[in-house]
């Protein structure tokens, strides 16, 4: 079902009835994914009624067939085969609605009439494809018949590769999708002989097939290595060997529906002994299969898929409809384009068609085709832009149609578990990207949270966390989309455990073990915490006890500290109990304080600038272990001041950290703002040298901290660093000037703005803001009571207040 095979179909070749006892099988050379062959295969069969239907595919899922008739599948779906003993080596075999095998095998089912597949088992296909050092098997584990179709304009470099193109070339078509259209999708339903066409394709590739031969021959070498063409051989060896099996157990016919590049080979004679030959000593591995939803989207080359084709949903609506295509067509890209609130009229529709149909005629197409109906909307309904092309393209050409399989396929009992979750929490699989937003203090969401949670540590990535819309910790965005391939990674995670909770819990565990720094370790135990382990939370928390008292090294310990920090908060909102987490934590904050002033020592400027943004989380980590009580927890704080006072005043530690260091004393009230002016006036004397000087100034109004605004609303800061920068030597000032560009760029535009505008000033017109009068505008001696009192109002909405009875502020006189 992939790349070489949807070149078109072969066919009977001049064979007997598929009814007719001794008959030559009816071979149906197709086209995968093509609705032009899915078509022409139904009505072959209604034909000719074969007694059975031999079909390329893996020969383990002769047993999920029946599946395929029950109501809940829809597809499109995929056949998913994985290794035992190795879940993430695995293949698919996609198929949808329009797919010929897809027909084939609902017609064998609607008749009562025996399927079966016939290709080479998955069991070799995996274990060929591990031999070769490859894991994954993209798509549908055929090897070199991955290929994509030709493009537009391309001379086919390889006709086993691409026959489809080389089709479309001795046509003289540049265009072999546009080729395949016009001459097997736009043919008419049932009209005439059912096997014409594939007889036709038959004779075509047999001619194909004959002339890369000998082109091989002459060559003396096989252009594609020997492995592609290789697997080809044994393929078509194995489904020779099922096709005679067959044909001596159904005396009523045999069908076999297969890839029209098969059919030459298929129909060539060759013996027993040689075929069975061809088999001898392939590799096997032990294989589970079941069926999977796939999506369009998946089905598009665009989605990675490279047996795939350009619009599925295009193709889709192909086969589904039942009359006038394009019509209907362009009525659903109407109906699109109005439910994004874009005019569109049923006048635009006629004229749409009336465009696409008069363009075909130019062109000389049968039918109009997905080219002249994408121009018709781009020129009558889009008025020329491609952009909500685009979402046409995105919408309906490919589309995010996602199948569906029925509750007794079957699974590994890791997926059982987690479809009943999924059902349980109402949180259905889909296809297109969707927004989630939750609110921990409901259970069904706290439930929809650790579900997540547990997945992502179990590589299942089906959800991702982002930014959500509230700053609580008692909310949690995600963004969710279900791909196929997770599937395989559920199967892959089934070694973990058979529930959800039991395979997390035992990775989280092994993990720990396996981290190889601190911060892993403390990153694995804030997931546990949000995923809910709490047997997999001890052991982590052993495992970080022992980690952290062996680690000496003071910059792990700042990196481990934020993480177990927010973990004590978000299992205060899920009341999991955090104390061995707050020990832990409390500890690592020691071991810091104690460390850290040796550490910033002799540090070159890059070393420098990571030990300031160690230096800001643990600053957030303090703050925030002092939110929620414990003993201990105040005297922490007042070690940490203790320890930036430390820093700020110790020349060996770099001017970065020390004008951080002076910057969070400053917004935590613990030096005043006289002090601070005169620590940076002492920094930016001439006896400082100047690049010291400048990482200063990073530090302290640097790095994301606000340090515009402080200088906005400090004059006396900002005199500072404008009169150091004035007087800073020349042959100095190119050295410093990146790194006060670094500084100063970081802030907003309005920032900027504002500082250029107390620069242009000057010191003399801007005066300082401890000055009364100074004439600048919002700044006086002290508060004015009248501007103050115009804010109540606003503060009592913000606060939720009422005015108080005798018409004063109760909120204004509690503050």
């Amino acid at each position: 079902m992939t790349g070489t095979d949807r070149a078109g179909g072969g066919g009977p070749g001049g064979q007997g009835g598929a009814g007719e006892p001794g008959g030559r099988p009816l071979l149906l050379g197709v086209r995968h994914h093509g609705p032009g062959s899915a078509r022409a295969v139904r009505a072959a069969l209604e034909a000719t009624r074969p007694g059975v239907v031999l079909i390329e595919g893996p020969p383990e899922a002769d047993a999920l067939i029946p599946l395929a008739a029950d109501e809940d599948m829809r597809p499109p779906v995929a056949l998913l085969a994985h290794a035992v003993d190795e879940p993430g080596r695995s293949a698919f075999w996609p198929l949808a609605e329009f797919s010929p095998e897809w027909v084939a095998v609902r017609w064998a089912l609607e008749h009562d009439v025996p399927a079966r597949f016939i290709d080479l088992p998955a069991a070799h296909t995996l274990a060929w494809r591990a031999a070769d050092g490859h894991g994954d098997v993209d798509a549908d584990a055929r090897g070199d018949d991955q290929a994509p179709p030709g493009r537009p304009g391309t001379a086919p470099a390889d006709v086993r590769r691409d026959p489809l193109a080389a089709l479309a070339a001795a046509a003289g078509h540049d265009d072999p999708e546009r080729w395949w259209e016009d001459v097997i999708e736009h043919r008419g339903r049932g009209a005439g002989d059912a096997l014409a066409p594939f007889t036709a394709l038959e004779e075509a590739m047999t001619a194909l097939r004959e002339t890369e031969e000998d082109g091989e021959a002459e060559g003396g070498e096989d252009r594609e290595g020997g492995d592609g063409d290789v697997r080809d051989l044994v393929r078509e060896a194995h489904m020779r060997l099922q096709v005679r099996a067959a044909r001596r157990e159904f005396a009523e016919g045999v069908a076999v529906v297969c890839g029209a590049w098969h059919v030459p080979a298929l129909r060539r004679r060759a013996t027993v002994a040689a075929d069975r030959a061809l088999l001898k000593g392939l590799p096997r591995t032990k294989v589970d299969m079941t069926w999977v939803p796939w999506t369009h989207r998946r089905l598009s080359r665009a989605g990675g898929y490279g047996a795939g084709i350009e619009s599925p949903g295009w193709y889709g609506h192909l086969f589904a409809a039942v009359d006038r295509p394009v019509e209907r067509w362009l009525t659903k890209v109407a109906g699109l384009l109005r439910a994004e609130d874009r005019i569109v009229s049923p006048a635009h529709v006629i004229e749409a068609t009336r465009l696409a149909e008069t363009l075909a005629v130019i062109r000389g197409r049968p039918l109009p085709g997905l080219t002249e109906a994408t121009d018709a909307v781009r020129a009558v309904m889009c008025d020329g832009s491609d952009v909500p092309l685009a979402l046409v393209h995105d919408r309906l050409v490919v589309g995010d149609v996602l199948g569906e399989v029925p509750a007794g396929a079957p699974a590994v009992p890791l997926q059982r578990d987690l479809t009943r979750a999924q059902r349980r929490l109402r949180l259905r699989p889909e296809a297109p990207v969707r927004e989630l937003e939750l609110d921990l203090r409901k259970e069904t969401d706290a439930g929809r949270s650790r579900l997540l949670h547990r997945l992502r540590l179990l590589g299942v990535g089906w959800g991702e966390a982002v930014a959500s819309r509230s700053t609580g910790t008692f909310r949690e965005a995600w963004r969710l989309r279900w791909e196929p391939e997770l599937s395989v990674r559920v199967a892959e995670a089934g070694v973990w455990g058979t529930t959800v909770l039991s395979a997390a819990t035992a990775r989280a565990q092994a993990d720990a073990v396996t981290a190889r720094g601190l911060a892993e370790v403390t990153a694995l135990a804030e997931r546990c915490l949000l995923a809910e382990l709490p047997d997999a939370l001890a052991p982590v928390m052993r495992i970080l006890a022992d980690r952290a008292a062996l680690d000496t090294d003071v910059g792990h310990l700042a990196q481990a500290l934020p993480a177990l920090v927010r973990s004590l908060r978000y299992g205060d909102v899920r009341g999991t109990d955090t104390r061995a987490l707050a020990e832990v934590a409390e500890g690592l904050a020691e071991r810091v304080f104690v460390g850290l002033p040796a550490a910033c020592a002799a540090l070159d400027a890059d070393a420098a600038e990571e030990m300031r943004r160690h230096v800001d989380a643990v600053h957030t980590a303090v703050g925030l272990l002092g939110d929620a009580p414990a003993p201990g927890r105040g005297d922490l704080h007042s070690r940490w001041r203790a320890v930036l006072h430390t820093l700020s005043a110790r020349d060996t530690v770099p001017g970065v950290v020390r004008g951080r260091a002076v910057r969070l004393l400053l917004d935590d009230g613990e030096l005043a703002p006289a002090e601070a002016a005169r620590l940076m006036g002492l920094v930016l004397s001439p006896a400082t040298p100047p690049a010291d000087a400048a990482a200063w100034i990073e530090g302290f109004v640097g790095g994301g901290s606000g340090g515009g605004m402080l200088l906005l609303h400090d004059e006396r800061l900002l005199a500072l660093v404008d009169a150091w920068l004035t007087g800073v030597p020349a042959d100095a000032f190119t050295h410093v000037l990146p790194l006060l560009r670094r500084t100063f760029s970081a802030y907003e535009p309005g920032v900027r703005r504002g500082l250029g505008e107390l620069v242009r000033r000057g010191p003399e017109a801007r005066g300082s803001v401890t000055t009364a009068g100074s004439g600048v505008p919002g700044f006086a001696a002290g508060l004015d009571p009248v501007r103050a009192d115009a804010v109540l109002p606003v503060v009592r909405l913000l606060l939720g207040r009422h005015p108080a009875p005798d018409g004063g502020d109760l909120a204004g006189a509690n503050t």
